[in-house]
């Protein structure tokens, strides 16, 4: 069973593929997403990782966690279930 990982405190210029290959040490990438922001299509400095399995993940979080990538000291964590929201706008 796959393992989605939270990549936070990105550099601006990080990708998906960049993040991919960094992540890629550890095991097989399912996935590397970069959120983008919708107005400006900038990275707003998270994204997600998608591992083939948890000990695969488990093993990228405890080394990549507070490590260096791209000037910044990265936070990975094992991603929460994200929560439902109200889209409400007023």
């Amino acid at each position: 069973m796959s393992t989605k990982i939270y990549v936070g405190n990105l550099a601006f210029t990080v990708s998906n593929d960049t993040l991919a290959d960094k992540f890629a040490q550890y095991g097989t990438v399912q996935s590397a997403k970069i959120i983008m922001d919708r107005d400006t299509n900038r990275s707003k400095g998270f994204g997600f990782v998608e591992m083939s399995t948890s000990a695969e993940a488990a093993e990228a979080i405890s080394s990549l966690n507070g490590s260096d990538f791209g000037g910044r000291q990265m936070n990975v964590t094992e991603a929460k279930p994200m929560v439902p929201r109200d889209n409400k706008r007023y």
